[in-house]
């Protein structure tokens, strides 16, 4: 359930669709995260909400950034975070990219190619990208990353380390065994005895299903990591996570008015709920309805019914919940607030900023620092 902080803010009246985030929650996920993984680098995925006063507070904190280009090392920058703290994730670089990026102060790079490999600085801190199953994950990332594990161990010669990534909302914990026990065997193949091991990001948020306790993931990692050094692959790892959306999901609420309540004879026996805000407006992770976000109408209070719920454009793919069953009041109208919760990750970054006329997502920001 949100904080009192996100409850109190939304008690108030104001125009919608927008989203409001508890950076004091933030900060609450980010401690539980660094005390299951102790020793650990923890890397913000700056991509899942890259919010100045959500950066201003994990670097308040101690962490390092995991960014894609120059926009979001400016913005980790004003935030105050170390450039030998950041690591450019994303492995497709046009030409000159990465000497524009080291020139910011960024030393640490992962790539996953030949091509890409030959265009980075000397002297760079270099993880090579593994490919790992991701099967388990709500959006996998279907071979678009990572280097197989025979080209991958060709590439990380000479290199510091090894990276992969399970898929985000990873519901699997052996996933990540699995990806540990992959790369720390590309790392023994290359020749790295202590090599840094990246396990990207992934770790799962509930939504409207359980998940697994994040011990579960940690416990994956370590024993994965011991049973690696018991088998004489490695001497040891320096972890590194670069978590996103279990950090910042829970922290955000996306507040909404129903545009029309329906009833679509002959179509649906359902009523349909048009939102203020759909695909378009920040709820992309509903695309096949891999995200499921709790909802709620907090005016109404009476028995339920089946709903289909859709945004407001007119794309006619902006749907956001056909399949899955969601239901809300029967008594709510036109007019009233509709929230979605746990919708601090992957929300406002992922607004368009004017498809058919709807601005990108207000944001507004609780207990900043």
């Amino acid at each position: 359930m949100p904080t009192r902080a996100l409850e109190a803010f939304l008690a108030e009246p104001r125009p919608t669709p927008f989203l409001v985030l508890d950076t004091g929650l933030v900060a609450q996920r980010y401690t539980e995260l660094a005390a299951a993984f102790p020793g650990a680098e923890i890397l913000y995925a700056v991509k899942a909400c890259p919010e100045p006063e959500v950066l201003r507070t994990l670097a308040a904190l101690g962490s390092g950034f995991d960014v894609a280009g120059a926009e979001e090392i400016a913005l980790c920058l004003d935030a105050g975070a170390d450039p030998a703290r950041l690591c450019h994730g994303n492995p497709v670089r046009g030409p000159g990219a990465a000497a524009a990026v080291a020139a910011q102060g960024v030393r640490r790079f992962v790539t996953d190619s030949a091509e890409d490999l030959a265009g980075l600085p000397a002297g760079a801190e270099v993880l090579v990208r593994v490919l790992v199953a991701d099967d388990g994950a709500a959006t996998p990332f279907l071979g678009k990353f990572g280097a197989t594990p025979a080209e991958a161990a060709r590439l990380a010669r000479g290199t510091a380390g090894v990276a992969f990534h399970a898929g985000s909302q990873q519901l699997r914990s052996a996933a990540f065994a699995e990806g540990v026990r992959v790369a720390l065997r590309v790392a023994h193949a290359a020749g790295i005895a202590r090599p840094v091991l990246d396990v990207g990001g992934g770790l799962p948020v509930r939504y409207r299903a359980e998940v697994p306790p994040l011990d579960a993931y940690a416990e994956a990692i370590h024993g994965a990591v011991a049973a690696a050094v018991t088998a004489g692959d490695v001497d040891g790892v320096r972890l590194i996570l670069e978590p996103g959306r279990v950090l910042v999901a829970e922290a955000g609420v996306l507040r909404t008015t129903a545009l029309r309540v329906s009833r679509r004879p002959g179509i649906d026996h359902r009523r349909w709920v048009y939102l203020d805000a759909g695909r378009y407006q920040g709820l992309a992770e509903a695309e096949g309805e891999a995200i499921d976000y709790p909802v709620r109408a907090p005016g109404r209070s009476g028995p339920p019914g089946p709903v289909v719920l859709a945004g407001p454009t007119c794309d006619g793919d902006d749907v956001l919940y056909r399949r899955k069953p969601y239901a809300l009041p029967l008594d709510l109208a036109a007019g009233d607030a509709v929230d979605l919760l746990h919708a601090g990750a992957y929300t406002a970054s992922y607004a368009s900023v004017g498809f058919n006329g709807f601005g990108p997502l207000p944001v507004h920001v609780l207990n900043a620092t």
